[in-house]
């Protein structure tokens, strides 16, 4: 017996208030788990490695999380046949969100360890550092990487290239072969038809 998808309704709209509300939490637990992570490394309570290491599990846990949801996405794009330009403003949302969660990672790595990224004077603002961490973080992302700064350590160099896979993943993947992967899902729903 095979389970077929069901139908959207005509008038069913995609819902768009609770993604605004859904993406605006996100965004609020990215921040307050970064504050939590300050929190601890400035208590002084946990040893460097082992705080390294919990910033790389949570970048590993938000790259499930991303990859998941940009993968969603899509399959609501294709249930609800949104247009184009719509299915990209809600992947500029997640790519805006991948990009703070990468750089408030970048942020916290450089204050557990002031030589994780290399080229980053340790004499900058708060300010400074986290504008260096979101440069650093867009680069990766959009595979521009001039080189100015580079990780330096094993955890630096984990988060980098965890976020150079989720960039492909999302920009290659899923950006550039919108239609084709939309169309490859409607398929089995009109063969199940016929």
């Amino acid at each position: 017996m095979t389970r077929r998808r069901k139908d959207p309704d005509p008038t069913d709209k995609p819902p768009g208030m609770v993604r605004f509300t859904r993406n605006l939490f996100e965004f609020a637990a990215l921040f307050a788990i970064w504050g939590v992570l300050l929190a601890v490394i400035g208590s002084g309570r946990v040893e460097a490695n082992w705080l390294a290491a919990l910033v790389v599990a949570g970048a590993w846990a938000k790259t499930a999380f991303f990859a998941s949801e940009n993968l969603q996405e899509l399959w609501q794009a294709t249930r609800y046949n949104l247009s184009y330009h719509h299915f990209m403003l809600l992947m500029l949302i997640n790519m805006s969100q991948i990009i703070t969660s990468f750089a408030l990672d970048y942020h916290c790595l450089e204050k557990i360890k002031t030589e994780s990224l290399g080229a980053i004077a340790p004499t900058l603002s708060e300010g400074e550092l986290l504008f260096e961490c979101f440069y650093f973080s867009v680069l990766n992302f959009t595979f521009f990487g001039y080189g100015d700064i580079t990780p330096q350590t094993i955890p630096a160099k984990l988060v980098t290239l965890t976020e150079i896979l989720l960039a492909f993943v999302t920009v290659i993947f899923l950006l550039s072969d919108f239609i084709a992967l939309k169309e490859s899902l409607r398929q089995p729903e009109s063969r199940s038809k016929d």
